[in-house]
């Protein structure tokens, strides 16, 4: 394949991968970890505040990188903020992580990062993850990059590549603290995938770590007005060491990410990108069987090691796995651009191209179903702890209610849930301007002047022994599992039926 046809037919794949990731980004509720740090990041828009937290949150990066999405559409507060100003930051990020794949033309193949530019924009874990308001789209991207131009100057010495990895390789620490499993299994991949020996100088080695160093530094310490984020940055290994190795409600088994990539099946949807895991499996025997040259063997060892960390660990999310899937993906097109070179006759070719074509489409199908059509349901296996749509009607109801009281916006509502049931609240009630929120009754106050009580369910016995016959109770799913109670004060909800209150 000459060069022209490559670029014309990578660029296909590229559009094809940024169309999928960025149409309609506000069809999905928001997650409650996607609420979070979008409430966060609306306090870095609107006061320029942000400090690295040790114990949560993850790093600085995806909040100073959505700024320019929020300044480029005019958007000032967090109450002017909507999904699809901090959603298409992980969304590009995740389109562009395709094209890292181009710098391995020459080491893997033209055919080999073709096959995998497509199978990476059809995927749809990869796309379905690069379309929440999480780090993990730009820990991807950040990690392939490190790994890439680490590899890139271990085989060609220059300047350029050590800043590079050592750029790419300062903000992923800045944004997730398992970058240290990234550079760790970037070095073992170096090791074991024997490079031919390069003379390295010194200078580039130090201008590339000072360059990965002022990235994360400049960040973590809030642009030098936080330097306490530089060392909470190193302090929070310990914290995530525990978390990661506890047996709590994310525990899963070492098995989870390829169970949860290879099949699921609930409520008549069967769903398996089967095709990328057996084509990457297929790529990883041909590589250690027949392949001699480095980047196959590194792109191999760097995607075994990490997936294999990840999946020692016990904390999982599913969102996890875009790290090593990346590379994955890549060993998938290594092995199918030698599937369709290997046979001898024509038609055999043929065969193995349509058996392709058809995964493809089965690919793409999966990938539609998953991120336009069952988005938020819980037979969709990449939906984790999602939040329900039924939970929208909660929020217009409480928008509807701030429509017809006489304060507007100045509605006073409080919230009393554990910080669990609470989110992604913050996020769809950022526009009234007296919402409180509380953990349980006993610490709520008095509800005099109260308009709406949002309540876990575990606070619903207290309320309605404080609340009386005054409010009318509605109920609303969070989550699956998860129910709230809305207490709306009855006179303002007969006002909002259009009813007369006959009592008064």
């Amino acid at each position: 394949m000459n060069k022209g046809a490559f670029f014309s037919l990578f660029a296909m794949a590229f559009l094809l991968a940024f169309g999928l990731r960025l149409g309609r980004l506000d069809l999905r509720p928001m997650h409650h970890d996607e609420a979070n740090q979008a409430v966060k990041f609306g306090a870095l828009l609107e006061h320029g505040e942000y400090r690295y937290d040790p114990a949560d949150h993850h790093g600085p990066t995806l909040y100073y990188l959505t700024l320019p999405a929020a300044w480029a559409r005019g958007q000032k507060s967090l109450a002017q903020l909507d999904e699809w100003t901090v959603r298409i930051v992980p969304a590009l990020f995740g389109a562009a992580l395709i094209l890292l794949f181009a710098f391995l033309a020459d080491g893997l193949g033209r055919e080999a990062v073709l096959l995998a530019a497509l199978f990476a924009a059809l995927s749809p874990a990869m796309t379905y993850f690069s379309r929440f308001y999480i780090q993990e789209a730009l820990f991807a991207f950040f990690s392939l990059g490190f790994a890439l131009a680490l590899g890139h100057y271990v085989t060609r010495p220059g300047l350029g590549a050590a800043v590079i990895a050592g750029v790419c390789g300062g903000m992923a620490f800045a944004t997730k603290e398992t970058s240290i499993i990234i550079f760790a299994a970037s070095g073992a991949a170096l090791a074991l995938s024997a490079p031919a020996k390069k003379s390295f100088k010194p200078g580039h080695i130090l201008l590339g770590t000072a360059a990965g160093a002022a990235a994360a530094v400049v960040l973590l310490s809030s642009f030098f007005t936080n330097p306490a984020g530089i060392v909470d940055s190193i302090r929070a290994f310990k914290d995530y060491a525990v978390r990661a190795t506890a047996n709590g409600p994310h525990a899963h088994p070492w098995h989870y990410y390829f169970t949860l990539l290879g099949f699921s099946s609930s409520g008549g949807l069967i769903w398996s990108e089967g095709l990328i895991l057996i084509l990457g499996l297929g790529g990883v025997i041909l590589v250690f069987a027949r392949a001699r040259e480095f980047w196959p063997r590194y792109i191999a060892y760097y995607t075994l090691i990490t997936a294999a960390s990840l999946s020692v660990i016990p904390l999982k999310a599913p969102w996890d796995l875009l790290p090593f899937y990346a590379g994955m993906i890549l060993l998938a097109g290594f092995g199918a651009a030698a599937l369709l070179r290997a046979p001898k006759s024509g038609w055999f070719r043929g065969a193995g191209a349509l058996a392709l074509l058809a995964g493809c489409w089965h690919l793409g199908l999966q990938d539609w179903k998953a991120n336009y059509r069952y988005p938020a349901d819980p037979r969709n296996p990449y939906v984790y702890a999602q939040t329900t749509p039924d939970f929208l009607r909660l929020v217009d109801r409480i928008h509807s209610l701030a429509a017809v009281h006489e304060n507007g916006r100045d509605m006073p509502v409080k919230v009393i849930a554990g910080p669990y049931e609470q989110w992604p609240l913050p996020w769809y009630l950022r526009d009234l301007r007296r919402v409180g929120y509380w953990t349980d009754v006993s610490s709520a106050g008095e509800f005099g002047g109260v308009a709406v009580v949002i309540a876990s369910q575990e606070n619903a016995a207290a309320l309605d022994s404080a609340l009386g016959d005054r409010f009318q109770a509605e109920f609303y799913g969070l989550r699956p599992g998860v129910l709230l109670t809305v207490y709306i004060e009855r006179a303002l909800w007969l006002r909002f039926l259009g009813v007369s209150d006959k009592s008064d």
